[in-house]
């Protein structure tokens, strides 16, 4: 059971006026037309996200601890700890939500349901742990599939007689579906069911992110990570490093055996998307100057250099948090048989990308609001970093030094002695941030976000778990950690 308070179980956040600009409208613009989000929908019951899929949750993560096996016990004991902490879950959750909500949708549904039984087409649960290449050939040895991997031996012999027994055919197959007519109009498939591709691809995603977590840790110097001991400060910075790139490795190979191209692109390019993320949140922002443009935007005057942190603050917030959702959402509908043209791909990834950023838009407004011990990482991370969030920007409106802190990326003498004052820079800039409107504008932005979300959601027909993830997006906004 969920204790109370947690973020899982919060209602919504305050609700108001949101103030986005128009450089922010641009960039960020959906996908497609939306209709409003409709408030009766707020008076029937609607199912809890993480009680409707409590049960694949939990075989998830269990499950997933197989895929980290190595036959260096050390590596496998690091590669599996964040793993064994509590975690939000929220992303597996997505494409579980998705699959859900879309299975039966998609013009070649038929043809990917066929796959998920049939032997050697591909999508069978037992078909997705064999590899394609031959064992000996990967060298790969996980002690978890003894019979499917093998260790590194010397001499090598070539073996041809029994290697099409521990591997199979890459795919496409010979195999094919016989044809299935497509209902019109398209129909949700009943009774609901999640594919076995679909299910690993939940466990890719939550790989992806943990390994990002992983090396996080390393570059922010983080000492906490889910309420424990972070893995560089319990295990090393090298081994956190080289830890991480093992569970990216591991999830490359899932990957591949789901047989997919546009699931691969998609996924794929998440990992470039978190680089790019990473460096564009080093990059400077220059503080005011007597020369600066000023700009007036949806009634607020800004500076020309205001403006542009606000569009690398949100574009970063894209590529290091919003695109594993907008994309594993995606994905999800992808291996459910959607086409190209099919509205069912741009709403599962317009309401990931939303959701994404309204959760990273939260996740800002803890780092000002909640302790430590609430949040399971280190509180006030962002300030000690020199990090300019949403509410810092908002701060930058209301008191011009914030700016120049900003600036200097709170490091310059006068601000903060790293040596002897830590967190003078850090008390001073967050009682700006609570002096000014940026917490409650925050929380707006974060809300408009949110309600874009559950708006796309309607192109969808109803279901249960179109229902969960209109609540989702509600407890996103109102979480507490």
């Amino acid at each position: 059971m969920t204790k109370k308070g947690s973020w899982e179980n919060t209602g919504r956040a305050e609700s108001g006026s949101v103030e986005i600009s128009v450089t922010r409208r641009v960039m960020f613009r959906r996908a497609l037309p939306l209709r409003r989000f409709s408030s009766v929908a707020g008076k029937r019951h609607r199912p809890d996200p993480f009680t409707l899929f409590k049960p694949q949750l939990q075989a998830l993560r269990t499950d997933l601890l197989d895929l980290l096996g190595s036959g260096h016990p050390a590596l496998t004991e690091l590669s599996q700890y964040y793993f064994q902490h509590p975690s939000k879950q929220i992303r597996p959750l997505l494409v579980l939500l998705l699959s859900h909500a879309t299975n039966g949708l998609g013009k070649n549904w038929s043809t990917k349901l066929w796959e998920s039984t049939h032997p050697a087409a591909g999508g069978r649960q037992d078909e997705l742990d064999i590899p394609i290449s031959p064992p000996d050939i990967l060298t790969d040895y996980n002690p978890q599939f003894p019979n499917q991997t093998k260790p590194f031996r010397e001499p090598f012999v070539v073996k041809t007689t029994d290697r099409s027994r521990i591997h199979r055919k890459p795919y496409p197959h010979n195999a094919k579906p016989p044809p299935i007519p497509q209902p019109t109009p398209p129909t949700l498939h009943s009774p609901t069911t999640i594919l076995p591709t679909q299910f690993r691809l939940a466990q890719i995603v939550e790989m992806l992110h943990t390994a990002s977590l992983l090396h996080d840790d390393v570059i922010d110097d983080s000492a906490l990570r889910r309420g424990a001991p972070s893995a560089p400060s319990l295990f090393s910075n090298k081994l956190s490093v080289l830890s991480g790139n093992f569970v990216l490795g591991r999830a490359s190979t899932a990957l591949a055996r789901l047989g997919d191209q546009e699931v691969t692109q998609l996924i794929s390019s998440i990992l470039s998307n978190l680089v790019e993320g990473e460096i564009l949140q080093m990059k400077d922002v220059v503080h005011l100057g007597p020369d600066d443009v000023k700009t007036k935007v949806d009634g607020t005057t800004r500076s020309q250099k205001h403006q542009d942190a606000w569009n690398i603050y949100l574009q970063k917030t894209y590529l290091k948090t919003a695109s594993l959702m907008a994309k594993g959402a995606r994905s999800a509908v992808v291996l459910g048989g959607c086409a190209e043209g099919e509205i069912w791909k741009e709403v599962a990834y317009v309401y990931g990308r939303n959701l994404g950023i309204a959760f990273q838009l939260v996740d800002d407004v803890l780092d000002y609001e909640s302790a430590s011990a609430t949040l399971g990482k280190p509180g006030n991370a962002d300030l000690q970093l020199g990090l300019a969030t949403a509410p810092a920007l908002y701060a930058w409106e209301e008191f011009p030094e914030m700016g120049e802190m900003i600036g200097r990326k709170f490091e310059s003498k006068g601000d903060v002695d790293k040596a002897s004052a830590p967190s003078v820079i850090a008390l001073w800039a967050r009682n700006l941030v609570h002096q000014s409107s940026a917490i409650s504008r925050t929380k707006q932005l974060a809300q408009a976000y949110a309600d874009e979300a559950k708006a796309v959601l309607q192109e969808l027909p109803h279901s249960e778990a179109r229902d969960a993830l209109e609540v989702l997006a509600e407890r996103v906004v109102g979480r507490k950690h």
